[in-house]
């Protein structure tokens, strides 16, 4: 067990993370990125990513998170490739136990992201990045013209599905009940959409395709077990995300929906010494560019406190 202590330890191998190592890693901070057992976060299930400046022609999302990678390890920070169990913010530094052991860091930056809710069926898996998507915003571009599916009642699931209009034919709206549970405002909206076509009482049975991805939509009538096809070109799981903050054992403020609370204009946390980047604390964007913003953030402001203790 080392008793190193690192300037800056970056907990999460995604876009907020990558950025903050490449940042820190420039400002001689000799950042330690412990990026888990599936780097890249969830633009590794990604096939195309049009919106991320800098790339004339589409770019993979893993493509993206290698090149982002490469370029934190071109620049000087280190990287373990480990899960961290827990942390231990009582007091600076801080103490990291990971898998193999333990880190010791003056400033921590979480940037562990949020994972999409799916449902969990075999075709799901099968589909995803061929049809099977978690947002609207990143994908529904490649939908223009075509018919499209959005899985959910909440507000994320209305924003989802207004948005999918922009692009779509049509939006099939799948929903358990008969009645939505996002805000008046937002399913008023909704529903006054021409574009939008409620399911109402319905749950996915299965998502239909062939070698080119996803052709259709099997859905389940909960009230009899009935099915039906619906002929669609993508499907949208618009049922939450969950920010990844269980390591933390409550030691950071959280929101109601479970992302970290950061001050105002800052990544600082409640914990002195410890800041949050990306979609951990994010809950209203979501995209590989705000997570790679906040990474920016998050590494300037470790540096700094590191600079004050001096």
């Amino acid at each position: 067990m080392s008793e190193e202590v690192r300037n800056v330890v970056i907990i999460g191998g995604g876009p907020a993370g990558y950025t903050a190592a490449i940042y820190a890693a420039r400002a001689a901070a000799k950042p330690l990125l412990i990026e888990g057992w599936e780097p890249g976060g969830q633009l590794m299930t990604t096939t195309e990513i049009e919106n991320f400046p800098g790339f004339e022609n589409a770019i993979t999302g893993p493509e993206l998170m290698n090149q982002m990678r490469g370029q934190a390890v071109r620049v000087g920070a280190d990287f373990m490739t480990d899960a961290v169990e827990s942390v231990d913010l009582s007091q600076r530094p801080f103490r990291i136990k990971t898998s193999s052991g333990e880190v010791i860091a003056k400033t921590l930056i979480v940037a562990t992201g949020a994972k999409a809710k799916w449902l969990g069926i075999d075709s799901e898996q099968k589909f995803m990045g061929r049809g099977v998507s978690a947002c609207a915003t990143c994908d529904g571009c490649f939908y223009r013209e075509k018919v499209v599916a959005v899985v959910g009642g909440g507000d994320t699931a209305c924003e989802e599905a207004i948005y999918l209009t922009n692009h779509a034919t049509k939006v099939y709206l799948i929903h358990r009940r008969d009645e939505l549970r996002a805000s008046k405002i937002m399913a008023d909206r909704l529903l006054a959409n021409k574009k939008v076509e409620p399911v109402w009482f319905s749950v996915v049975d299965e998502i239909l395709g062939d070698d080119a991805g996803v052709t259709g939509l099997r859905v389940k009538d909960i009230r009899d077990d009935s099915t039906k096809d619906l002929q669609v070109d993508g499907v949208f799981m618009a049922i939450g995300h969950k920010p990844m903050t269980d390591f933390l054992g409550g030691q950071l403020e959280l929101s109601p929906a479970g992302n970290i609370i950061t001050r105002p204009d800052s990544t600082a946390t409640n914990v002195k010494g410890v800041f949050a980047a990306g979609d951990v604390q994010d809950e209203v964007f979501r995209q590989a560019i705000t997570a790679a913003g906040t990474g920016c953030m998050a590494a300037i402001e470790a540096t700094r406190l590191l600079e004050e203790d001096d």
